[in-house]
């Protein structure tokens, strides 16, 4: 459905039946997809190799946390008629101006380290160019996807390269013949000894940072606008973090069955030490899918950041010129949003030209590993600010009655607060070390 269609209209069209349904969901996939990077996938498989199944509870909990966060960014687009920028701009104009800033850094770290990452694969599979120019093929190829598809394109490509993800990582899990009486014991919360750092990664980690603040715009792309389509959101919410938690459920499958007690390399790289134990254990065949998985996962992040962020980014500007908040506003928002900052705005697209072309320079670096931590301690940043700027406007009267949070909501978004609170502190503690 395209951006044309106005709310009215879609009104009386919301799926009613399971087939229809099923048919709808893509915002969440995308989201999920966007979130989980090579990066996740190898701070899971790293826990796998260190303490087997025991912390299986910890990804488990994660996709919960992401699963309640992904909800209530929906249901505010869905119940408020507002973006999350429009929210945002009410509790203050220091939150466009924390969010603005952050964004510009963001972007140009993560720009770098998306490139970098969808390159290590093909350069593994295709060795005659350096991982350098891989990223900068690939950078450019998601430019180019991004710039002249819209929302519908984005989803298929990506909807593709999930199932490729399934295949190729899911598939890696099943080879290895995971031990399900072992991995049951997870199921069970325990700290190994030394293993709290990696506890609070996986629950940080199962699914993106600013990434998720995403998952609204292209709810609205969707052609939903209207609290009726709540159990529509929640669905298609439920069904890409679970996507999500069975991709980081098989990574910690595979590091505690065919890397337990081994040394892997920390960073996008350990993936490639994955391929090589495949090969190794069961021949070149093995190897090959798993890296074009590899960039499957890479690729989804970069594709899915340079439509999501850049919608985020020229909302941002739209919003920053408006001027005060007024009570009664809310009826036009998403009117105003959409003529003034969608996929051919002028914002949108300079925003995609930053995220692509300036961080190609940190490439000549190759990754040095200050880039790495630096990027970490970005996505740390931005969690709570989401889960507490959600929890605000979520029990505030600018949400309609069906959209407010219960009990259930505000305690997870409380935790999700008070956890991605201590990640940042911890964070930017190791930053300074």
């Amino acid at each position: 459905m395209s951006n044309d269609t106005r709310p009215d209209e879609v009104a009386d069209h919301v799926p009613l039946n399971w087939r229809e349904r099923l048919r709808h969901i893509g915002p969440g996939i995308m989201a999920a997809a966007t979130g989980v990077g090579a990066g996740d996938l190898v701070a899971t498989m790293v826990a796998g190799s260190r303490y087997g199944y025991t912390l299986l509870w910890a990804v488990i909990l994660g996709t919960v946390f992401k699963l309640a966060l992904g909800e209530a960014v929906g249901r505010w687009h869905l119940a408020s008629g507002q973006t999350l920028l429009a929210g945002w701009r009410t509790l203050g104009r220091w939150v466009l101006v924390y969010f603005g800033a952050y964004a510009v850094v963001w972007g140009f770290v993560y720009g770098a380290t998306a490139m970098s990452a969808s390159g290590l694969p093909l350069n593994a599979l295709m060795p005659g160019l350096s991982v350098r120019y891989w990223a900068m093929i690939c950078g450019v190829l998601g430019f180019v996807l991004v710039w002249f598809g819209r929302y519908a394109v984005i989803e298929k490509i990506m909807t593709v390269l999930v199932g490729v993800m399934f295949v190729t990582v899911v598939g890696t899990a099943v080879l290895v013949a995971p031990n399900l009486f072992d991995a049951s014991k997870g199921l069970v919360p325990s700290l190994p000894d030394g293993s709290l750092v990696y506890v609070l990664g996986l629950i940080g980690g199962v699914g993106g940072t600013i990434t998720m603040a995403a998952y609204g715009y292209w709810t609205i792309a969707k052609g939903w606008h209207s609290p009726r389509w709540l159990s529509m959101m929640r669905l298609d919410n439920t069904v890409g973090y679970i996507t999500t938690g069975v991709f980081v459920v098989a990574m910690l499958v595979v590091g505690s069955e065919l890397l337990l007690h081994q040394d892997v390399v920390s960073g996008d790289e350990g993936l490639l030490v994955l391929g090589d134990a495949l090969a190794e254990d069961y021949g070149q065949w093995a190897r090959i899918p798993f890296l074009i998985g590899f960039f499957s996962v890479s690729f989804t992040s970069l594709i899915g950041v340079w439509n999501g962020v850049s919608l985020l980014f020229a909302d941002w500007w739209r919003t920053w010129r408006l001027p005060r908040y007024v009570k009664g506003e809310a009826e036009a928002d998403l009117d105003d949003y959409e003529r003034k900052a969608g996929e051919r705005s002028p914002v949108f697209r300079g925003y995609l030209v930053w995220l692509t072309f300036p961080p190609m320079a940190l490439l000549f670096f190759d990754r040095p590993f200050q880039l790495t931590v630096a990027y970490g301690a970005l996505g740390a940043l931005f969690m709570p600010f989401l889960a507490g700027t959600l929890l605000v406007l979520l029990n505030s009267k600018r949400v309609a009655p069906e959209g407010r949070s219960r009990w259930v909501s505000n305690t997870l978004l409380a935790v999700c607060l008070a956890l991605f609170a201590y990640l940042a502190v911890n964070e930017l503690v190791g930053l300074f070390d």
